[in-house]
């Protein structure tokens, strides 16, 4: 008899596009590549040991700067995949010239140029492929929001996010953060995870990054987010004396460099029964 299951597999790469192009393949039209707040879903639900918890992952949301037709600046965080939800448009920030006057790829700081017309389909729930998705002010995304889909935005004030707190933090004053709310999925998601992440080893901190303080918000531009981890979370609260690196667990980046490796989480449906991930191998003695 079949067992359908969703089952999830790590895609790691060491280019970004190739990963996203092998997490979506393994998803297929009836799964999903974990957005940010997947994860921290799946890490509240999970045991400590589960690698969920002791790796770093790269997430399919995305936090674009732009500004809108009457002037304001404003964050757009997108879940599920938005302007960089294709590969091949990711492939063309690698591939565009170095110019920094170019309509296309790396600010200075290494997020991802988009044009003008990017910038304003994002603010209204369009894809580049022109699919569409709803996108809430953050004043309603934080009261709360039923039946959220797979893929949705959220928008806040620019200067509301550039003076959200960057660096490590009570989980308290956390769990009203800005930012970390539309990075989570919500206020109730947002306090569960930070009492998981917490708990773990008593920790007083949690490391919550951004960027809007050092970038040119005059240039539209988009960044992926990570969730950093590290084998046992030792470090949890920025007391490592070494330097950060890929095994650091420095909480959740919104700053980091896109040029880099991935390490995605695709889910699926598939038939556990034709699967050898649950038969027992060790014979009976």
């Amino acid at each position: 008899m079949t067992d359908i299951r969703m089952e999830a597999e790590i895609i790691f790469e060491p280019h970004v596009p190739r990963a996203l192009r092998r997490a979506l393949d393994y998803a297929g039209e009836d799964g999903f590549v974990a957005s940010l707040p997947e994860l921290l879903h799946a890490r509240t639900h999970a045991s400590y040991d589960n690698i969920i918890w002791n790796t770093w992952f790269t997430s399919y949301t995305e936090e674009s700067v732009v500004t809108t037709r009457q002037g304001n600046r404003v964050v757009v965080v997108v879940h599920g995949g938005g302007i960089f939800a294709s590969p091949e448009r990711f492939e063309r920030v690698y591939r565009a010239p170095v110019s920094r006057d170019g309509e296309e790829g790396f600010t200075g700081q290494y997020a991802g140029k988009i044009t003008q017309r990017e910038a304003g389909d994002i603010l209204n729930g369009v894809r580049p492929d022109r699919t569409e998705f709803p996108v809430y002010p953050f004043e309603e995304f934080k009261r709360g929001i039923t039946d959220l889909p797979l893929r949705y935005g959220v928008i806040l004030d620019f200067e509301m996010a550039r003076k959200s707190l960057r660096g490590y933090e009570d989980f308290e004053v956390l769990k009203d953060e800005p930012n970390l709310i539309a990075r989570a999925g919500g206020v109730e998601p947002n306090a569960a995870y930070l009492d998981k992440f917490r708990d773990r080893h008593n920790t007083k901190l949690m490391g919550n990054w951004h960027p809007y303080n050092r970038i040119d918000p005059d240039q539209p531009q988009t960044r992926i987010v990570f969730l950093a981890g590290n084998r046992g979370g030792i470090f949890s609260q920025g007391d490592d004396p070494e330097e950060w690196g890929y095994d650091e667990e420095y909480g959740i980046g919104g700053d980091a460099c896109i040029h880099n490796m991935a390490r995605y989480i695709a889910v699926a449906p598939r038939d556990v029964s034709t699967s050898l991930r649950n038969l027992e191998f060790e014979p009976s003695r």
